[in-house]
Order: C-alpha cells, then structure tokens, then sequence
C-alpha cells in the first residue's frame, strides 16, 4: 500500500486531500476543553503559538466488494460561502489529487455523506457553464433523510430561530449548501435517503450518530478482524478522545453529541476499530482505548502524516 492508502480486511481505504490550514482557535472550536488537552495537541493539530486550530478536509475512498464509495466530499470549488471565509469561492485541486489516487469521478460508484454540513457535501456538485452538477455521475448518494429534511429551507420553521447576526450568516449558509450541494442530486434522482440503518454491502453499513447534527451517521466497516468507525464530524480534535464531554462549536444538540461520542468511542476501544475522523491532519486516524472515565490514542494510522504550515 503506498502512503496515502491502507487495507482493512478486504477493503482499501484511500486518503485524499482537499485543504489543509488554520481555522479560528482550538478554544473557539471545542469550546469546553482544558488548557492541558489543547496544549497536548501541537504541533500536528495546533499552533502553540496562537492556538490555531489546524485542519483538513479530505474524503475517504473506499474499495470493497467491487465497489468504489466516497464518504464525505470536502467543501467544494466556486462555492458562495459567507459564513466561512476560507471556503468562499474556493479553488483546490481536488479532482486532481483524486486522479493522482487512481480514481475518475466517473468510478465512483457510491457517495456517503455523514452529514449535511458544507465540509461533508460540497464535491457532491461541480459548477458546469453556470449549473450544479454532479460530480459523481454514475454514483448513487446516500443521504440521511433526517438531515435532509432538516437543513431543507421549506422546513425552516422546524429550527431554533436565529437570535443573532452570526446565526442569521450561519442560517443563509447552510440554505446556500442546501442549493448548491444537495438539491442538484435530489432533482436528478441520484439519492438514497436513509434512515435508522443502511447496510452498503457485507463490509460496510451505516447507522446513525446524532448530535453533530440530527441526521448524522457513522460508517461501519467491518472485514476479516479488521474494524473502523467513519466517524465524520463526531471528532473534530483528538482532545475530545481524552475530553470526550467536550463537544464543537458546531453541534447541533450538546447533549446527544455528548452521548453519541462516548458509545461510539466505547465501540471503537473495545473493538479495537480505527476511529476515521473527517478533519485529522497527522496521521489522520487512530486506535483508542479506555483510559479510566476518559479514552486516549493507542496507535496512528499508517497514513503518510500531513503536516499542516
């Protein structure tokens, strides 16, 4: 396997990047962690020197049974993202690094969104003389429902109202994301959406992880003795192995953020499953196991480490 890809079983699972940088602060993204757990992070996922919280976007291909499936798919080119400066009207070489793996957006087969956040869905469409389309043509999306109903703007009235300027920014992105990321797929008729259990095939299925946001899910991987746990968003840092109480700033209901993370991070140590997060730089994976009330890294994956500068 070269250093971008490892074996699972029977299944290859494939790291490409789309964009690596600072965002904001350790402090404002996990909110609730201690000074000791964010100093514990440098250098591969903070800047000691500001706190930066330091980040990547990528997407996982995954090779099995035949099949090549995407989960997740980063932000996206050409996007209006005013809620996020970084990624308004980006330019990355996405498609490029996922040809330099081996893969044509016409082999995907299979597109896993963990959730529906602009991070997550935003190589489900590529802008095509001034329209959406996707990029994945001959692939299937599965979508959970629940997220899409949610973050559909007909449904607004189901949301917390937006009681501030920055909700109100937040609120007019996540609209945009809806149009631009999702819509396209869901008027082409290439989406699953999936609720309570999704069993990809004899390797992979998905079930739900809510908390990040209503509708998010985990993909399981199970081949041989082998175990991972496609976790999207549910870690955002690997302060929240050690502080698993510690939520983002982004999720949606603290509490059940709170509770999905330990039950899936039990799983993952007693299972000995690799924890795939979606934002890892370093090594971008991890085995945990149970360190008294909390949980710690037991091993990085063998991913080649992306540093972030």
């Amino acid at each position: 396997m070269s250093g971008d890809t490892i074996r699972l079983g029977d299944v290859t699972v494939t790291r490409v990047l789309e964009w690596t940088g600072p965002i904001r602060t350790v402090s404002d993204i996990v909110p609730d962690s201690s000074p000791e757990g964010r100093a514990a992070l440098a250098p591969d996922f903070r800047n000691p020197d500001d706190d930066a919280y330091l980040c990547a976007i990528q997407s996982w291909v995954l090779r099995s049974e035949g099949r090549t499936i995407v989960v997740d798919t980063g932000a996206g080119n050409d996007r209006d993202r005013p809620q996020v400066p970084q990624f308004d009207h980006l330019e990355t070489p996405f498609l490029d690094n996922l040809r330099r793996a081996g893969v044509e957006p016409e082999d995907i087969d299979l597109v896993v969104n963990t959730h529906v956040h602009y991070d997550h869905v935003g190589w489900n469409t590529r802008l095509d003389n001034g329209e959406w389309v996707p990029t994945f043509p001959n692939a299937r999306y599965l979508i959970p429902r629940v997220d899409r109903d949610y973050f559909d703007p007909e449904n607004e009235h189901r949301r917390p109202p937006a009681r501030t300027d920055a909700d109100r920014l937040r609120r007019r992105g996540s609209h945009l994301v809806f149009a631009d990321s999702v819509v396209p797929i869901l008027d082409r008729g290439l989406a699953t959406l999936w609720e309570d259990g999704y069993t990809i095939d004899g390797n992979l299925t998905l079930a739900p992880a809510p908390g990040h946001t209503p509708g998010s899910s985990v993909l399981k991987l199970r081949s041989g003795t082998d175990r991972a746990l496609f976790v999207g968003d549910l870690l955002h840092s690997p302060v929240q192995v050690a502080e698993p109480a510690a939520n983002s700033c982004f999720c949606e209901n603290q509490a059940e953020a709170r509770a999905t993370r330990v039950r899936l991070l039990d799983e993952a140590a007693e299972t000995g499953a690799l924890v795939v997060p979606a934002h890892f730089p370093g090594r971008g994976a991890a085995e945990v196991r149970k360190s008294g009330e909390s949980y710690e890294v037991h091993d990085w994956a063998a991913f080649a480490p992306i540093r972030v500068r």
